[in-house]
């Protein structure tokens, strides 16, 4: 990134220029945080989750811990 510093008369930093494109970039990852913090607050149903992980997954999930379950019941003698 090629920024530039700019200084006043008794060389203290006043200001930064950096290219637009880095600018385009930082404000559209703020934009993103922004949108994030603003909408965490709201409530969302467990429908609003329908489809974020396919079947074959929850499948395998289920499996896992039906297994884990299992293993508290064995003898460990």
């Amino acid at each position: 990134m090629d920024i530039q510093y700019l200084s006043d008369e008794q060389g203290r930093q006043t200001a930064v220029q950096i290219p637009i494109e880095e600018w385009n970039k930082l404000t559209e990852e703020s934009k993103v945080f922004r949108d994030y913090e603003n909408n965490k607050s709201v409530k969302k149903k467990p429908s609003d989750f329908r489809g974020a992980i396919s079947k074959k997954t929850v499948e395998q999930l289920l499996q896992y811990a039906t297994q884990a379950r299992t293993e508290w019941d064995r003898d460990i003698s």
